[in-house]
């Protein structure tokens, strides 16, 4: 993009954050917004006719995309939602879509997209103390955490709020560090345009509804794979629970402590309910729910070799966790259908690993460094145990307790791999 048009975008971005944040600390500034407000058209309406093409022609028409060959199982038959998509996550390969590009409102299923923005931005270890004005701006019935002003938390305890509990004051504690929500708004906006995932406009950094807020079921799958390039981000979106710190009290002789208390991920396929067990393989990786968007889900799960990714965006059926139910059957279709279905489309590589397009020999940056496409070399994460920071009451995905995350070294290509990513939830046998 040419320079002057992209000072513009991010100038317009700034703005609408800007907006944004003016909007939710003077209610009475702007209605709330609706449907009809934003591209995203009203949950009873039909995709627009066409729609981006991005990773291929096929992702860009209305309704269920699909070339099934001998053998291929059928699609589930009880799916609901308004736009889905499974994906190898590797090869980037499309198995099936549907609506796959229809821009609609994406609640905390955007804070993947904020995660892999700003994770490298500062070591697990920094702390800061939260100021009146990091909490300024948040919605009215928002996902929280528990943040109090005047406390003190490490970065690793504010991502650990954003993964775990889609904590939207975490979201605005780490974007008051970053410069502030309009800041952060506007480096989202530029790293969405880099991962080519051009249905994306951000307008609040945290997923609350917002008009002209917006993505699509391609773009969250984008932003998925990218940020699973990350050792973090995969610890994160792994990580059943956690201890979070609580409100320094002071007793009766004047002592102060501070005690901990326990938080779990709200993913139902990760962490299990009553009504559904935890998806065998999962790993991550980020659900949401706003009035605007309903249900949103992004899933990442591993089986026999293969990882898939799948996001599933607003089921019609209301049922208690259908938009996990909906997305555990996406899971067990793509497992068995892999390499019996023709691909109808493919998960675009980063505008920058395009235009690099190094050869094998290539070697990669380290994680931290935050580049899409890159892997550290030769680390091998242990999951399955206590977190390598050492924070007590760290659980991690049932599915995948046996075994290690193992990243390519040196950051060298797959073969016919279209991105190089890392061996994301892989394991290996115990002997």
């Amino acid at each position: 993009m040419p320079a002057p048009e992209k000072t513009a975008r991010r100038a317009l971005s700034v703005t609408a954050a800007a907006l944004t944040t003016l909007c939710v600390l003077s209610p009475t500034a702007f209605a709330a917004p609706s449907p009809s407000a934003s591209p995203s058209a009203s949950p009873s309406a039909s995709p627009p006719a066409s729609m981006s093409t991005v990773g291929g022609a096929r992702l860009g028409r209305p309704g269920t995309q699909v070339d099934l060959a001998g053998g291929a199982p059928v699609l589930p038959k009880d799916l609901t939602a308004r736009s889905w998509i499974v994906a190898d996550a590797e090869s980037g390969d499309v198995l099936a879509a549907h609506n796959a590009h229809w821009r609609l409102a994406p609640a905390s299923t955007l804070k993947m997209l904020f995660a892999d923005t700003l994770l490298p931005k500062w070591p697990k270890t920094t702390k800061h103390k939260v100021a009146p004005s990091d909490l300024a701006g948040i919605g009215a019935g928002s996902s929280m955490v528990g943040i109090k002003e005047e406390e003190t938390y490490t970065v690793h305890d504010l991502w650990l709020g954003v993964f775990l509990r889609s904590g939207n004051d975490a979201v605005h504690v780490l974007s008051a560090m970053n410069g502030g929500v309009a800041n952060t708004v506007a480096e989202m906006n530029d790293h969405a345009e880099e991962l080519q995932a051009l249905d994306t406009h951000v307008v609040s950094p945290d997923g609350y509804d917002a008009p002209e807020q917006v993505s699509s079921a391609y773009d969250l799958t984008l932003f998925a794979r990218s940020g699973l390039q990350k050792k973090d981000f995969r610890e994160y979106a792994s990580t059943v629970s956690a201890k979070f710190p609580g409100e320094t009290k002071k007793n009766k002789k004047g002592k102060t402590s501070r005690q901990p208390f326990e938080i779990q991920n709200t993913n139902r396929l990760l962490s299990g309910d009553a009504d559904m067990d935890v998806y065998p393989g999962i790993a991550g990786v980020k659900n949401g729910n706003t009035s605007n968007a309903g249900a949103t889900f992004t899933g990442v799960a591993e089986r026999g070799g293969k990882v898939l990714l799948v996001t599933v965006m607003n089921p019609a059926k209301d049922e208690h966790n259908e938009v996990y139910k909906e997305t555990a059957r996406l899971f067990d279709w793509g497992f068995a259908a892999a390499g019996k279905v023709e691909p109808v489309g493919e998960l675009v590589p980063p505008r920058s690993a395009a235009q690099a397009s190094p050869g094998p020999d290539a070697s990669g940056a380290g994680e931290a460094g935050g580049g899409a496409g890159r892997g550290a070399a030769g680390t091998r994460p242990v999951v399955g145990a206590r977190a390598a920071d050492g924070s007590g009451g760290v659980g991690i995905a049932a599915g995948i307790t046996a075994g290690v995350l193992v990243l390519l070294a040196g950051g060298a290509f797959l073969i016919n791999r279209k991105w190089p990513l890392p061996d994301l939830v892989r394991r290996r046998t115990r002997p």
